[in-house]
């Protein structure tokens, strides 16, 4: 039976990558950890703002260098063993943005394995998502960054990989402050222009 409805999925049983392939769907979703999360059908208006504002200095500063910034919708398959399969992998997400330094993990379906750079954006009714399922699967991953954008407090929240395989929070950054990528140390952002309405 080809699948093209959400509710024709049974949202208390885990999926593969392998499923997702095979769904025929209007509604956008992702899996983590083989389970189903909804995502709204369009972000709002300020999200996309805040997402275009922080595409524009990656994409400017990695210009002829070997990264390269993608922005949702684009698959990132996390898979959690070396055995790297349709049928094994069970968390498939689309970071707002997301930045890829070792072109090997790129395909035609997009990135799998971990990018080295992820921000997230928040909307109403994904924070517990991203606080928490998200932030596991991406520091399970091996994520080498991850920043969470709350545009309702103009914050900027930044995790940094140790070298046990766990994020370590630096202070919360706010429309105040300029903000460099650890793994870009030279690129400075500031963030009262990406805040500006």
């Amino acid at each position: 039976m080809e699948i093209t409805s959400l509710d024709q999925l049974d949202l208390t049983r885990q999926y593969t990558y392998a499923d997702y392939l095979s769904w025929r769907m209007q509604e956008r979703l992702e899996l983590i950890r083989g389970y189903i999360w909804k995502m709204s059908p369009a972000p709002s208006r300020r999200h996309q703002q805040l997402v275009g504002k922080f595409f524009l200095p990656f994409g400017n500063y990695l210009k002829g260098k070997p990264c390269q910034v993608f922005i949702a919708p684009f698959d990132v398959r996390l898979p959690r063993t070396n055995k790297i399969t349709n049928e094994s992998i069970v968390t498939v997400v689309q970071p707002d943005l997301c930045i890829i330094c070792d072109r090997s993990k790129l395909d035609d379906a997009g990135c799998v394995g971990a990018p080295d750079l992820v921000i997230e954006v928040l909307s109403k009714g994904n924070t517990k998502k991203e606080m928490k399922e998200k932030f596991s699967a991406y520091e399970e991953a091996g994520v080498r960054e991850y920043w969470v954008v709350l545009p309702e407090y103009n914050n900027v929240l930044v995790y940094t990989l140790n070298e046990q395989g766990q994020f370590i929070s630096q202070h919360p950054y706010d429309e105040s402050d300029m903000i460099s990528p650890a793994i870009f140390p030279e690129l400075q952002i500031d963030l009262r222009e990406v805040f500006e309405e």
